[in-house]
């Protein structure tokens, strides 16, 4: 009892520092032109902060300023709504849920009856949902956030690798060590950076219970966007997408999705950037 008793304030500690950690680097990356790709999360823990020497326009308040705040000013800043509509959603599948005596109570707002014994989700709610969380990544995106796309499911492996690699970000579809996350300090060392946002895009490991980095990330408070079907808890999930993840159709729907809302997002900051440089450049030329 002693030794447990001593353990219990070193982990929450180590917990503490890692959420300051966290906290310090996630500005580190939002005026840094590094580039990332995919690569497992223990090069993503240890990736150090950009050294390169901050611009003009990083050192004018304003010009972060307005970089910064302009997308909050609009519902629709990166126009995800246009990405997708109800009938591509049905198309692929979303609404079909698993069958009557396989749910979760938790997933009854989002359930618009049964047909043949299967559940269907409502398709008005997960359009919704789905815009809400295409639009959180878009804005992540823009802030030079880490996205780690998270899966356990194997057939989907590749095709959600290519994803991550394709706009830039990272992906682990492997067995997942505990305490990545809740841990990390003790296992990679200080001074790391976790992701600021996760994409699960299934939310149940290969033995069909939920995924133990939803659970961490919500220790870290680190946001999360999860494919949630009707066998899945979706408490825990920051922003939950009604919608079936076993379907490939659908399963690809949703990554082209993603994929698209990253990619908006960072050509979003690189048009912001070069528009401010551009008003401060014609700025400095008239007051000179």
């Amino acid at each position: 009892h002693g030794l447990r008793n001593m353990a219990a304030p070193l982990r929450f500690g180590a917990a503490v520092m890692q959420s300051a950690v966290t906290r310090g680097l996630f500005t580190s990356r939002l005026f840094s032109s590094v580039s990332t790709a995919t690569t497992p999360l223990g090069d993503l823990t240890k990736q150090e902060p950009s050294k390169e020497a901050p611009s003009s326009l990083v050192k004018d308040e304003s010009a972060k300023d307005r970089i910064l705040l302009e997308p909050l000013k609009h519902p629709d800043f990166f126009e995800v709504k246009n990405l997708f509509t109800m009938r591509d959603l049905f198309n692929a599948k979303v609404h079909i849920g698993h069958k009557e005596g396989c749910w979760d109570r938790n997933m009854y707002p989002y359930i618009f009856g049964a047909r043949l014994g299967v559940h269907i989700i409502d398709l008005d709610k997960t359009v919704d949902h789905l815009q809400h969380a295409l639009n959180f990544t878009a804005h992540m995106a823009y802030r030079k956030a880490i996205i780690l796309f998270i899966s356990r499911h194997r057939q989907f492996t590749h095709l959600i690798e290519n994803t991550a690699k394709d706009c830039g970000e990272y992906a682990h579809t492997r067995y997942w060590q505990g305490g990545m996350f809740t841990n990390a300090t003790i296992q990679y060392g200080e001074g790391i950076r976790l992701p600021e946002l996760i994409i699960f895009i299934h939310t149940l490991n290969n033995v069909f219970e939920p995924h133990v980095a939803i659970r961490d990330a919500a220790k870290m408070n680190i946001p999360t966007v999860g494919i949630v079907d009707t066998s899945c808890n979706p408490n825990l999930i920051t922003y939950p997408v009604p919608g079936n993840d076993d379907s490939p159709d659908a399963v690809e729907l949703y990554c082209r999705l993603f994929k698209e809302a990253i990619l908006k997002g960072k050509a979003k900051r690189e048009e912001m950037e070069k528009l401010v440089a551009k008003e401060r450049e014609e700025k400095t030329k008239k007051d000179s």
